[in-house]
């Protein structure tokens, strides 16, 4: 059953209009993988940014924060295979299949800077030379080893393989940006969620994430997947809810259970990675992940492992009705790196995304003896 909040205002989802009309469908690379990302055949620029045939763009309920960049995400499966449903870990995925995410902005009228805060349609018409600045392309590929991942650097009308990632300055209306283009490794650092297996996963792939409905055709995303053969086994009922913020909305007013729910899709994706039982963070006793943990678990009252400087001088990660002396939100909301949570992804601070965990944290009762 679909649960929904609110519908974002970046929402690009699974569309299946026009496919007669794209490119041709994606090539499956092996090793070593080829320097231009126009070689896989997924996106096509031309002044405008335009998918391949039998490449779908998908969005999540609630998207990974990254520096308020926008996120294209596309699926390619070889012809003829599907995924395999699983309740609520990453879909089984056959070899050949081929995930992507273009990161972007929007520019400036100018063309000069680029606008961080910035909303999207989702509309693929507004990836153009006049608009958008495309900055990056990371590539999940399942390969018959596994997952392995790779990143593409935009330059004109193509992207170029830079396994080693990068450092970019953007301007932007405010002060310069520092963007961090990760390397193989430190895409591996978030994907790798079981530290005992270091195996690569996709993150966003799970039913909870894709549990949605696409504006462009009402038609819910796992359903329209399972439509065009994509996924098999879905089940009838008990579907992970969707969990969706409009950050439009008042925290103030929204129910306590409601905020409880965005709060814990929030940690999943952007803390869950790591802090889950399995994680690499699994030693600091702190889990973030979607599976049901008791609050001492989730920090309540939980004082820190090894957080250094990271605990802000504060005793417990979550203090409840007391946000601010909380280290959990503390460190969402300091920039510095060697304190900073998460640690990749981000230089700035997501204002939207820390207001909703205070309002969380905020919302709890209790006292730390």
């Amino acid at each position: 059953m679909l649960i929904k909040f609110a519908t974002l205002t970046c929402a690009l989802l699974l569309c299946t209009c026009s496919l007669e009309d794209r490119p041709l469908a994606v090539r499956f690379h092996e090793p070593p993988y080829p320097e231009r990302l126009s070689a896989w055949q997924l996106l096509d620029y031309d002044e405008q940014l335009q998918l391949a045939k039998d490449t779908l763009s998908y969005d999540l309920n609630t998207p990974l924060f990254t520096d308020y960049a926008h996120k294209l995400r596309t699926l390619h499966l070889p012809p003829g295979q599907a995924a395999k449903y699983t309740q609520h870990e990453t879909f089984e995925f056959p070899v050949g299949t081929v995930v992507s995410k273009t990161f972007f902005y929007f520019q400036t009228v100018k063309k000069d800077a680029i606008r961080i805060r910035s909303t999207w349609s989702g509309h693929l018409e507004d990836l153009n030379d006049g608009k958008a600045r495309l900055i990056e392309t990371r590539l999940l590929v399942k390969q018959v080893k596994g997952w392995d991942a790779l990143g593409y650097i935009w330059s004109g009308d193509d992207a170029y393989l830079a396994i080693s990632g990068d450092l970019l300055t953007l301007d932007t209306e405010d002060a310069p940006l520092n963007y961090l283009v990760p390397s193989r490794n430190q895409c591996a650092s978030c994907h790798a969620t079981n530290h005992t297996t270091a195996e690569i996963i996709p993150i966003g792939l799970k039913a909870r994430h894709l549990n949605r409905a696409s504006p462009h055709t009402n038609t819910n995303q796992l359903k329209l997947l399972t439509d065009l053969g994509w996924l098999s086994g879905l089940p009838s009922r008990d579907i992970p809810p969707a969990v969706t913020l409009d950050v439009r909305d008042s925290l103030t007013d929204m129910a306590h259970a409601d905020l409880v729910k965005a709060a814990r899709a929030y940690l999943d994706i952007n803390c869950g990675h790591c802090h889950n039982p399995d994680g690499p963070a699994d030693t600091s006793g702190l889990h973030l992940d979607a599976a049901a943990h008791d609050l001492a678990t989730m920090g309540v009252c939980k004082p820190p492992i090894a957080a250094g400087r990271g605990s802000g001088g504060r005793l417990y990660s979550i203090v409840p009705g007391r946000a601010d002396d909380s280290i959990l939100t503390f460190r969402m909301a300091i920039t510095d790196p060697g304190a900073m949570m998460p640690e990749l992804g981000r230089s700035l601070v997501h204002e939207e995304g820390l207001a909703l965990i205070n309002a969380w944290v905020n919302s709890l009762t209790g006292e730390c003896l």
